[in-house]
């Protein structure tokens, strides 16, 4: 994408209105601005960045993440192609929150188990011997008859 170009995903359309070189604490990083609206109206607008710390050559992504209860969206740089272009990663992302909430299920389930009547016959009853009964083949034979 180059400055002001736009693109539409899930819904959504995501547009760079600038890039610029903002210094960190340790590192100069090219910020992108991407608005994004749906149906005609503003959203959120969204900051990737592209990292490069000191002399390391190797440069770090930050991704910008707008999250909702049923959505999530993702806008991160790839690798710079020219001067006013950049290779950009854009998801979205439905549900996303909902993995979460899983282990909020299970342990709901481990608990109904833990309460659960029939797996507490035996701690008021401990008399009782749930093993079952030898089968044996003269019964059996005996039975047959």
């Amino acid at each position: 994408m180059s400055v002001g170009d736009s693109v539409e995903v899930g819904g959504y359309r995501f547009q760079l209105d600038r890039i610029a070189e903002v210094p960190g604490p340790n590192y100069i990083a090219a910020r992108g601005d991407v608005s994004v609206t749906r149906n005609g109206h503003a959203v959120t607008t969204m900051y990737p960045e592209k990292r490069s710390y000191g002399d390391n050559k190797n440069p770090m992504t930050e991704s910008a993440i707008d999250w909702g209860l049923v959505r999530d969206l993702y806008v991160s740089f790839g690798e710079r192609l020219d001067p006013r272009t950049w290779a950009v990663r854009i998801y979205h992302k439905p549900f996303v929150e909902f993995i979460w909430v899983g282990w909020l299920l299970m342990a709901l389930g481990g608990l109904l188990a833990v309460f659960d009547r029939r797996y507490r016959v035996v701690a008021r009853n401990p008399k009782r011997v749930l093993a079952p009964a030898p089968l044996t083949l003269g019964a059996r034979a005996a039975g047959a008859q």
